[in-house]
């Protein structure tokens, strides 16, 4: 079962992804924009999407994964049950969350290290 250690491992692999809090519980974020947190109540992680349209292809697509609450509704971000995602989903969509926070420079910046 994943955890807040397996996000944070995760998700501070890219950079200038800062460790912090939000509404009291853990949360990453990219130079202050919001990426994800823990949210109890119930538990899962509160992960930021590319849009509507990918927050309901997931919502649909796998079920057991990913729910909302009528607090998130119409709005470009999922809930992810960490004791079902798999490690490789999880890389997915921090990366996503990641790429949609972070600066142009710094997204070109770390693609021009991961070409062949």
């Amino acid at each position: 079962m994943l955890g807040w250690d397996e996000v944070l491992a995760i998700g501070t692999r890219f950079p200038e992804v800062e460790d912090g809090l939000c509404f009291g519980t853990p949360a990453l974020r990219v130079r202050g924009k919001f990426m994800c947190r823990l949210r109890t109540d119930p538990d899962a992680l509160v992960v930021r999407v590319i849009d509507r349209a990918d927050a309901e292809a997931l919502l649909l697509g796998r079920p057991d994964v990913y729910f909302t609450t009528p607090h998130y509704d119409g709005y470009p971000y999922v809930l992810v049950r960490l004791d079902v995602v798999s490690d490789d989903e999880l890389a997915e969509l921090l990366e996503d969350a990641w790429r949609l926070r972070a600066p142009k420079r710094v997204l070109a910046a770390y693609d021009a290290t991961r070409q062949p």
